[in-house]
Protein backbone atom coordinates (compact mmCIF):
# COMPACT_ATOMS: atom_id res chain seq x y z
CA UNK A 1 0.00 0.00 0.00
CA UNK A 2 2.66 1.99 0.83
CA UNK A 3 4.37 1.32 -2.93
CA UNK A 4 1.14 2.19 -4.36
CA UNK A 5 0.32 5.72 -2.42
CA UNK A 6 3.84 7.19 -2.85
CA UNK A 7 4.11 8.04 -6.37
CA UNK A 8 0.23 9.80 -5.69
CA UNK A 9 1.82 12.34 -3.16
CA UNK A 10 5.28 12.95 -5.57
CA UNK A 11 2.60 13.59 -8.28
CA UNK A 12 0.61 16.10 -5.94
CA UNK A 13 4.11 17.35 -4.66
CA UNK A 14 5.53 18.20 -8.07
CA UNK A 15 2.69 18.83 -10.39
CA UNK A 16 0.60 20.90 -7.49
CA UNK A 17 -0.04 24.28 -9.26
CA UNK A 18 -2.48 26.90 -9.55
CA UNK A 19 -4.57 27.47 -13.09
CA UNK A 20 -5.60 31.13 -14.41
CA UNK A 21 -3.82 34.45 -13.98
CA UNK A 22 -2.57 35.98 -11.21
CA UNK A 23 -5.22 38.84 -10.24
CA UNK A 24 -3.39 42.57 -11.38
CA UNK A 25 -5.04 45.46 -10.37
CA UNK A 26 -5.60 47.76 -13.44
CA UNK A 27 -3.77 50.78 -12.79
CA UNK A 28 -6.32 53.57 -14.01
CA UNK A 29 -5.10 56.49 -12.04
CA UNK A 30 -2.22 57.51 -14.36
CA UNK A 31 -2.77 61.25 -15.90
CA UNK A 32 -6.01 61.74 -14.19
CA UNK A 33 -6.26 65.37 -13.13
CA UNK A 34 -9.39 67.54 -11.62
CA UNK A 35 -10.84 69.55 -14.34
CA UNK A 36 -12.51 72.44 -12.02
CA UNK A 37 -9.90 71.96 -9.40
CA UNK A 38 -5.87 72.30 -9.06
CA UNK A 39 -5.14 68.98 -7.39
CA UNK A 40 -3.64 69.32 -4.26
CA UNK A 41 -3.38 68.10 -0.70
CA UNK A 42 -7.04 66.81 0.31
CA UNK A 43 -9.35 67.01 3.29
CA UNK A 44 -8.79 64.16 5.88
CA UNK A 45 -12.45 62.92 6.02
CA UNK A 46 -13.34 61.77 9.71
CA UNK A 47 -15.51 58.83 9.62
CA UNK A 48 -18.88 60.62 11.00
CA UNK A 49 -17.85 63.60 8.05
CA UNK A 50 -21.36 65.33 8.37
CA UNK A 51 -20.13 66.63 12.05
CA UNK A 52 -17.97 69.15 9.92
CA UNK A 53 -21.40 70.85 9.30
CA UNK A 54 -21.49 71.85 13.13
CA UNK A 55 -25.28 70.55 13.47
CA UNK A 56 -25.50 68.35 16.31
CA UNK A 57 -29.20 67.55 15.11
CA UNK A 58 -27.91 66.34 11.57
CA UNK A 59 -25.32 64.38 13.47
CA UNK A 60 -27.94 62.62 15.66
CA UNK A 61 -30.03 62.08 12.69
CA UNK A 62 -27.17 60.26 10.40
CA UNK A 63 -26.15 57.90 13.51
CA UNK A 64 -29.67 57.03 14.20
CA UNK A 65 -30.44 55.74 10.47
CA UNK A 66 -26.98 54.11 10.59
CA UNK A 67 -28.14 52.19 13.47
CA UNK A 68 -31.65 51.46 12.75
CA UNK A 69 -31.80 51.92 8.66
CA UNK A 70 -33.01 48.18 7.00
CA UNK A 71 -31.65 48.56 3.91
CA UNK A 72 -28.26 48.96 5.96
CA UNK A 73 -29.36 45.65 7.84
CA UNK A 74 -30.00 44.00 4.71
CA UNK A 75 -26.50 45.07 3.43
CA UNK A 76 -24.81 43.70 6.68
CA UNK A 77 -26.93 40.33 6.20
CA UNK A 78 -25.42 39.98 2.78
CA UNK A 79 -22.17 40.48 4.54
CA UNK A 80 -22.24 38.02 6.84
CA UNK A 81 -22.92 35.88 4.18
CA UNK A 82 -20.48 36.36 1.89
CA UNK A 83 -18.60 35.35 4.89
CA UNK A 84 -19.91 32.15 5.43
CA UNK A 85 -19.46 31.25 2.38
CA UNK A 86 -15.80 31.61 2.40
CA UNK A 87 -16.35 28.73 4.96
CA UNK A 88 -17.55 26.80 2.70
CA UNK A 89 -14.76 27.43 -0.15
CA UNK A 90 -11.89 26.85 2.12
CA UNK A 91 -12.90 23.99 3.78
CA UNK A 92 -12.76 22.46 0.23
CA UNK A 93 -9.13 22.61 0.72
CA UNK A 94 -9.19 19.90 3.63
CA UNK A 95 -10.17 16.27 4.34
CA UNK A 96 -13.50 15.34 5.10
CA UNK A 97 -13.70 12.75 8.04
CA UNK A 98 -17.00 11.42 8.79
CA UNK A 99 -18.51 8.37 10.94
CA UNK A 100 -20.61 5.95 10.85
CA UNK A 101 -22.21 2.94 11.86
CA UNK A 102 -25.10 -0.05 10.75
CA UNK A 103 -26.64 -2.98 11.36
CA UNK A 104 -28.06 -5.17 9.00
CA UNK A 105 -30.07 -8.84 8.97
CA UNK A 106 -30.55 -10.67 5.62
CA UNK A 107 -31.45 -14.44 4.61
CA UNK A 108 -29.92 -15.33 1.57
CA UNK A 109 -31.60 -18.17 -1.16
CA UNK A 110 -30.94 -21.93 -0.33
CA UNK A 111 -30.76 -22.23 -3.70
CA UNK A 112 -27.79 -19.52 -4.39
CA UNK A 113 -26.19 -20.39 -0.63
CA UNK A 114 -26.11 -24.15 -1.18
CA UNK A 115 -26.48 -27.10 1.56
CA UNK A 116 -25.81 -26.86 4.87
CA UNK A 117 -25.37 -22.78 4.66
CA UNK A 118 -26.97 -20.67 7.58
CA UNK A 119 -29.15 -18.98 5.54
CA UNK A 120 -30.19 -15.96 7.91
CA UNK A 121 -27.58 -13.57 9.66
CA UNK A 122 -26.76 -10.24 11.36
CA UNK A 123 -23.90 -7.94 10.57
CA UNK A 124 -22.89 -5.43 12.34
CA UNK A 125 -20.42 -2.59 11.11
CA UNK A 126 -18.83 1.15 12.52
CA UNK A 127 -16.02 2.73 10.61
CA UNK A 128 -14.29 6.23 9.95
CA UNK A 129 -14.10 6.92 6.52
CA UNK A 130 -11.57 9.55 5.29
CA UNK A 131 -12.18 12.03 1.53
CA UNK A 132 -9.32 14.16 0.37
CA UNK A 133 -9.30 15.56 -3.39
CA UNK A 134 -6.10 16.32 -4.27
CA UNK A 135 -6.09 19.94 -5.57
CA UNK A 136 -3.24 19.19 -8.14
CA UNK A 137 -4.43 22.41 -10.54
CA UNK A 138 -5.31 25.14 -7.79
CA UNK A 139 -9.53 25.08 -8.73
CA UNK A 140 -10.38 25.14 -5.23
CA UNK A 141 -7.72 27.52 -3.59
CA UNK A 142 -9.06 29.50 -6.96
CA UNK A 143 -12.79 29.20 -5.57
CA UNK A 144 -11.75 30.37 -2.08
CA UNK A 145 -9.88 33.30 -3.51
CA UNK A 146 -12.75 34.32 -5.51
CA UNK A 147 -15.65 33.65 -1.87
CA UNK A 148 -12.74 35.80 -0.30
CA UNK A 149 -13.05 38.94 -2.70
CA UNK A 150 -16.75 39.09 -3.25
CA UNK A 151 -16.57 39.11 0.82
CA UNK A 152 -14.88 41.83 0.53
CA UNK A 153 -16.75 43.64 -2.27
CA UNK A 154 -19.86 42.81 0.49
CA UNK A 155 -17.82 44.52 3.17
CA UNK A 156 -17.39 47.64 0.59
CA UNK A 157 -20.77 47.76 -0.60
CA UNK A 158 -22.23 47.69 3.35
CA UNK A 159 -19.41 51.12 2.98
CA UNK A 160 -21.17 52.11 0.38
CA UNK A 161 -24.71 51.53 1.89
CA UNK A 162 -23.47 53.58 5.24
CA UNK A 163 -22.66 56.50 3.01
CA UNK A 164 -25.18 56.56 1.05
CA UNK A 165 -27.91 56.77 3.55
CA UNK A 166 -25.61 59.84 5.76
CA UNK A 167 -25.48 61.61 2.63
CA UNK A 168 -29.62 61.16 1.67
CA UNK A 169 -30.17 61.77 5.16
CA UNK A 170 -27.62 64.99 4.88
CA UNK A 171 -29.42 65.68 1.88
CA UNK A 172 -33.01 65.57 3.04
CA UNK A 173 -31.56 67.33 6.66
CA UNK A 174 -30.85 70.21 4.28
CA UNK A 175 -33.28 70.36 2.27
CA UNK A 176 -35.58 70.79 5.61
CA UNK A 177 -33.47 73.19 7.39
CA UNK A 178 -33.68 75.43 3.84
CA UNK A 179 -37.46 75.01 4.04
CA UNK A 180 -37.46 75.99 7.31
CA UNK A 181 -35.49 79.23 6.24
CA UNK A 182 -37.88 80.06 3.62
CA UNK A 183 -40.41 79.61 6.00
CA UNK A 184 -38.77 82.46 8.51
CA UNK A 185 -38.93 84.41 5.61
CA UNK A 186 -42.31 84.12 4.76
CA UNK A 187 -43.60 84.51 8.05
CA UNK A 188 -41.99 88.08 7.79
CA UNK A 189 -43.54 88.87 4.88
CA UNK A 190 -46.79 88.16 6.02
CA UNK A 191 -46.73 90.17 9.22
CA UNK A 192 -45.38 92.87 6.79
CA UNK A 193 -48.15 92.19 4.05
CA UNK A 194 -50.75 91.96 6.79
CA UNK A 195 -49.43 95.46 8.02
CA UNK A 196 -49.54 97.43 4.53
CA UNK A 197 -53.25 95.62 4.10
CA UNK A 198 -54.43 97.16 7.14
CA UNK A 199 -52.87 100.60 6.39
CA UNK A 200 -54.26 100.25 3.04
CA UNK A 201 -58.23 99.90 4.47
CA UNK A 202 -57.63 102.49 6.96
CA UNK A 203 -56.87 104.93 3.95
CA UNK A 204 -59.30 103.67 1.98
CA UNK A 205 -61.82 104.28 4.71
CA UNK A 206 -60.84 107.65 5.32
CA UNK A 207 -61.10 108.61 2.01
CA UNK A 208 -57.68 108.82 1.04
CA UNK A 209 -57.19 105.62 -1.55
CA UNK A 210 -60.18 104.35 -4.23
CA UNK A 211 -59.56 100.75 -3.19
CA UNK A 212 -57.06 99.65 -5.81
CA UNK A 213 -54.49 100.02 -3.57
CA UNK A 214 -56.20 98.06 -0.68
CA UNK A 215 -57.01 95.06 -3.65
CA UNK A 216 -53.53 95.10 -4.30
CA UNK A 217 -51.97 94.51 -0.71
CA UNK A 218 -55.06 91.96 -0.15
CA UNK A 219 -53.60 89.84 -3.48
CA UNK A 220 -50.06 89.81 -2.17
CA UNK A 221 -50.36 88.19 0.91
CA UNK A 222 -52.58 85.53 -0.23
CA UNK A 223 -49.59 85.00 -2.66
CA UNK A 224 -47.16 85.06 0.36
CA UNK A 225 -49.93 82.46 2.26
CA UNK A 226 -49.62 80.67 -0.63
CA UNK A 227 -45.87 80.29 -0.95
CA UNK A 228 -45.77 79.22 2.93
CA UNK A 229 -48.48 76.86 2.27
CA UNK A 230 -45.91 75.00 -0.21
CA UNK A 231 -42.98 75.66 1.42
CA UNK A 232 -44.84 73.60 4.40
CA UNK A 233 -45.87 70.69 2.05
CA UNK A 234 -42.47 70.15 0.89
CA UNK A 235 -41.12 70.33 4.38
CA UNK A 236 -43.65 67.34 5.69
CA UNK A 237 -42.00 65.28 2.63
CA UNK A 238 -38.71 65.90 3.93
CA UNK A 239 -39.55 64.92 7.18
CA UNK A 240 -41.26 62.03 6.31
CA UNK A 241 -38.32 60.84 3.95
CA UNK A 242 -35.79 61.75 6.89
CA UNK A 243 -38.52 58.99 9.16
CA UNK A 244 -38.14 56.30 6.72
CA UNK A 245 -34.35 56.63 6.36
CA UNK A 246 -34.09 56.32 10.32
CA UNK A 247 -36.39 53.78 10.27
CA UNK A 248 -39.65 54.81 11.68
CA UNK A 249 -42.79 55.66 10.89
CA UNK A 250 -43.30 59.24 9.84
CA UNK A 251 -46.45 59.43 12.66
CA UNK A 252 -44.17 58.87 14.93
CA UNK A 253 -41.07 61.16 13.82
CA UNK A 254 -40.58 65.08 14.41
CA UNK A 255 -38.18 67.43 13.32
CA UNK A 256 -38.61 70.82 15.20
CA UNK A 257 -38.32 74.08 12.97
CA UNK A 258 -35.19 76.11 13.63
CA UNK A 259 -32.82 77.98 11.34
CA UNK A 260 -30.06 76.57 9.93
CA UNK A 261 -27.01 76.72 10.66
CA UNK A 262 -24.66 78.23 8.30
CA UNK A 263 -21.14 76.86 8.95
CA UNK A 264 -20.15 75.55 5.36
CA UNK A 265 -16.71 73.31 6.06
CA UNK A 266 -13.60 73.39 3.79
CA UNK A 267 -13.53 70.17 1.68
CA UNK A 268 -11.07 69.62 -0.86
CA UNK A 269 -10.83 66.38 -2.78
CA UNK A 270 -7.13 65.69 -3.08
CA UNK A 271 -5.94 63.76 -6.13
CA UNK A 272 -7.91 62.29 -8.21
CA UNK A 273 -5.54 58.34 -6.90
CA UNK A 274 -6.71 58.84 -3.56
CA UNK A 275 -10.26 58.90 -4.34
CA UNK A 276 -10.13 55.91 -6.35
CA UNK A 277 -8.53 54.28 -3.44
CA UNK A 278 -11.63 55.96 -0.69
CA UNK A 279 -14.33 55.29 -2.89
CA UNK A 280 -16.43 52.15 -1.29
CA UNK A 281 -18.14 51.97 -4.84
CA UNK A 282 -14.78 51.05 -6.73
CA UNK A 283 -13.37 48.89 -4.09
CA UNK A 284 -16.01 46.58 -4.49
CA UNK A 285 -16.14 47.23 -8.15
CA UNK A 286 -12.15 46.40 -7.96
CA UNK A 287 -13.26 42.96 -5.85
CA UNK A 288 -15.67 42.00 -8.37
CA UNK A 289 -12.92 41.98 -10.90
CA UNK A 290 -10.91 40.04 -8.53
CA UNK A 291 -13.65 37.14 -7.96
CA UNK A 292 -13.95 37.50 -11.75
CA UNK A 293 -10.41 36.55 -12.38
CA UNK A 294 -10.12 33.98 -9.45
CA UNK A 295 -13.26 31.71 -11.30
CA UNK A 296 -11.27 31.54 -14.44
CA UNK A 297 -8.70 29.66 -12.78
CA UNK A 298 -11.88 27.54 -11.33
CA UNK A 299 -13.03 26.61 -14.62
CA UNK A 300 -9.38 26.05 -16.07
CA UNK A 301 -8.99 23.50 -13.68
CA UNK A 302 -11.74 21.46 -15.03
CA UNK A 303 -9.86 20.61 -17.73
CA UNK A 304 -7.31 18.37 -15.98
CA UNK A 305 -7.64 15.12 -14.01
CA UNK A 306 -8.97 14.74 -10.43
CA UNK A 307 -6.67 12.39 -7.76
CA UNK A 308 -8.94 11.92 -4.69
CA UNK A 309 -7.56 9.51 -1.70
CA UNK A 310 -10.01 7.54 0.01
CA UNK A 311 -9.62 5.51 3.20
CA UNK A 312 -11.89 3.81 6.26
CA UNK A 313 -11.25 1.92 9.59
CA UNK A 314 -13.27 0.89 11.68
CA UNK A 315 -15.05 -2.74 12.96
CA UNK A 316 -17.36 -5.28 11.19
CA UNK A 317 -18.76 -8.60 12.49
CA UNK A 318 -21.40 -10.50 12.41
CA UNK A 319 -22.38 -10.69 15.83
CA UNK A 320 -22.42 -7.95 19.09
CA UNK A 321 -20.77 -10.36 21.99
CA UNK A 322 -17.70 -10.30 19.81
CA UNK A 323 -17.74 -6.98 17.89
CA UNK A 324 -15.49 -5.19 19.45
CA UNK A 325 -12.64 -7.73 19.01
CA UNK A 326 -9.37 -6.33 17.86
CA UNK A 327 -9.79 -9.48 14.87
CA UNK A 328 -12.61 -7.71 13.44
CA UNK A 329 -10.97 -4.52 12.38
CA UNK A 330 -11.19 -3.15 9.12
CA UNK A 331 -9.01 -0.88 7.09
CA UNK A 332 -8.87 0.00 2.88
CA UNK A 333 -6.58 3.00 1.57
CA UNK A 334 -7.38 4.10 -2.31
CA UNK A 335 -7.17 6.56 -4.83
CA UNK A 336 -9.45 7.45 -7.54
CA UNK A 337 -8.22 9.22 -10.87
CA UNK A 338 -11.25 11.10 -13.01
CA UNK A 339 -10.28 12.37 -16.52
CA UNK A 340 -12.37 14.37 -18.58
CA UNK A 341 -13.11 13.17 -21.55
CA UNK A 342 -16.24 13.42 -23.25
CA UNK A 343 -18.40 16.24 -22.74
CA UNK A 344 -20.44 17.93 -24.91
CA UNK A 345 -18.34 20.93 -24.59
CA UNK A 346 -19.37 21.83 -21.17
CA UNK A 347 -15.92 22.19 -19.71
CA UNK A 348 -14.87 24.79 -22.59
CA UNK A 349 -18.38 26.17 -22.52
CA UNK A 350 -17.97 27.25 -18.90
CA UNK A 351 -14.24 28.54 -19.41
CA UNK A 352 -15.64 31.00 -22.31
CA UNK A 353 -18.33 32.09 -19.59
CA UNK A 354 -15.63 33.03 -17.59
CA UNK A 355 -13.71 35.02 -19.49
CA UNK A 356 -16.66 37.38 -20.73
CA UNK A 357 -18.00 37.52 -16.96
CA UNK A 358 -13.96 38.47 -16.39
CA UNK A 359 -14.30 41.24 -19.57
CA UNK A 360 -17.90 42.75 -17.92
CA UNK A 361 -16.42 43.14 -14.62
CA UNK A 362 -13.36 44.85 -15.85
CA UNK A 363 -15.98 47.18 -18.26
CA UNK A 364 -18.36 47.74 -15.00
CA UNK A 365 -14.97 48.79 -13.02
CA UNK A 366 -13.30 51.53 -15.58
CA UNK A 367 -17.30 52.77 -15.53
CA UNK A 368 -17.51 53.22 -12.12
CA UNK A 369 -14.31 55.23 -12.01
CA UNK A 370 -15.63 57.16 -14.22
CA UNK A 371 -18.79 57.63 -12.61
CA UNK A 372 -16.71 59.02 -9.71
CA UNK A 373 -14.85 61.28 -11.33
CA UNK A 374 -18.29 62.46 -12.86
CA UNK A 375 -19.51 62.95 -9.20
CA UNK A 376 -16.27 64.47 -7.98
CA UNK A 377 -16.48 67.26 -10.97
CA UNK A 378 -20.51 67.64 -10.49
CA UNK A 379 -19.82 68.26 -6.70
CA UNK A 380 -16.85 71.08 -7.69
CA UNK A 381 -18.94 73.16 -10.33
CA UNK A 382 -21.39 73.32 -7.91
CA UNK A 383 -19.59 74.33 -4.88
CA UNK A 384 -18.08 77.24 -7.54
CA UNK A 385 -21.69 78.53 -9.15
CA UNK A 386 -23.16 78.36 -5.59
CA UNK A 387 -20.66 80.47 -4.05
CA UNK A 388 -20.54 83.03 -7.10
CA UNK A 389 -24.97 83.01 -6.88
CA UNK A 390 -24.48 83.81 -2.95
CA UNK A 391 -22.25 86.66 -3.75
CA UNK A 392 -24.45 87.92 -6.37
CA UNK A 393 -27.98 87.38 -4.29
CA UNK A 394 -26.70 88.83 -1.44
CA UNK A 395 -25.68 92.21 -2.98
CA UNK A 396 -28.90 92.24 -5.09
CA UNK A 397 -30.60 91.46 -1.68
CA UNK A 398 -29.05 94.77 -0.44
CA UNK A 399 -29.92 96.38 -3.82
CA UNK A 400 -33.21 95.71 -3.52
CA UNK A 401 -33.84 96.68 -0.24
CA UNK A 402 -32.31 99.89 -0.50
CA UNK A 403 -34.85 100.07 -3.48
CA UNK A 404 -37.88 98.78 -1.16
CA UNK A 405 -37.59 101.68 1.08
CA UNK A 406 -37.34 104.23 -1.38
CA UNK A 407 -40.35 103.33 -3.25
CA UNK A 408 -41.86 103.29 0.49
CA UNK A 409 -40.87 106.86 0.98
CA UNK A 410 -42.10 108.14 -2.40
CA UNK A 411 -45.41 106.30 -2.51
CA UNK A 412 -45.74 108.15 1.06
CA UNK A 413 -44.83 111.53 -0.81
CA UNK A 414 -47.13 110.79 -3.50
CA UNK A 415 -44.80 110.68 -5.99
CA UNK A 416 -45.25 107.44 -6.96
CA UNK A 417 -48.41 104.77 -7.48
CA UNK A 418 -48.98 101.45 -4.51
CA UNK A 419 -48.15 99.28 -7.87
CA UNK A 420 -44.22 100.43 -7.25
CA UNK A 421 -43.97 99.67 -3.77
CA UNK A 422 -45.75 96.06 -4.46
CA UNK A 423 -42.85 95.49 -7.06
CA UNK A 424 -40.25 96.72 -4.57
CA UNK A 425 -41.54 94.47 -2.46
CA UNK A 426 -41.66 91.39 -4.78
CA UNK A 427 -38.17 91.90 -5.43
CA UNK A 428 -37.24 91.72 -1.84
CA UNK A 429 -38.94 88.68 -1.26
CA UNK A 430 -38.18 86.57 -3.92
CA UNK A 431 -34.49 86.96 -3.28
CA UNK A 432 -34.54 86.25 0.03
CA UNK A 433 -36.21 82.95 -1.07
CA UNK A 434 -33.79 82.75 -3.82
CA UNK A 435 -30.56 83.44 -1.09
CA UNK A 436 -32.63 80.74 1.75
CA UNK A 437 -32.32 78.18 -1.49
CA UNK A 438 -29.07 78.61 -2.34
CA UNK A 439 -27.25 78.55 1.07
CA UNK A 440 -29.35 75.54 1.74
CA UNK A 441 -27.98 73.98 -2.19
CA UNK A 442 -24.25 74.86 -0.99
CA UNK A 443 -24.91 72.32 1.74
CA UNK A 444 -25.86 69.98 -0.21
CA UNK A 445 -23.09 70.22 -2.57
CA UNK A 446 -20.91 70.05 0.41
CA UNK A 447 -22.24 66.53 0.88
CA UNK A 448 -22.55 65.77 -2.36
CA UNK A 449 -19.08 66.12 -2.59
CA UNK A 450 -17.95 64.13 0.81
CA UNK A 451 -20.01 60.97 -0.62
CA UNK A 452 -17.93 61.50 -4.12
CA UNK A 453 -14.88 61.61 -1.90
CA UNK A 454 -15.84 58.43 -0.82
CA UNK A 455 -16.56 59.67 2.97
CA UNK A 456 -14.16 58.59 5.58
CA UNK A 457 -15.06 54.83 5.15
CA UNK A 458 -11.43 52.23 4.61
CA UNK A 459 -11.73 48.87 3.99
CA UNK A 460 -12.09 46.56 6.68
CA UNK A 461 -13.79 48.94 9.27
Amino acid sequence: MKTTLFPVFTVAFLASCTMGPDFMPPDASAGMRWKNQVSSRGTSLPDAWWTLFGDAELTNLVNRSIAANHDIAAAKARLDTARALVGVDRSRLFPTLDVGAGATEARSSRATSGPGANLEGQRYRSSFDLAYELDLWGGNRRNLEAAEAEASSAEALLDAQRLGIATEVARQYFVLRGLDAQEEVLNETLASRQQSLDLEQTRTEAGLSDGLSTSRARTELELARNDLAGVRRQRGSAENALAVLCGTRPSDFKVASKSPVDKLPDIRPGLPAEVMVRRPDVRASLERLRAANARIGVAEAEFYPKISLTGSAGLEGIGTSDFLDWENRVLSLGTNLAAPLLDGGRRRSNYEASRSTFDEAMAGHRQTLLVALQEVEDALVDIKGLSASRNALEAALDSAGQTRALSGERYEKGLSSYLEVVDADRSVLSTRLALAQVKAQQRLSLAALAKALGGGWRSGK
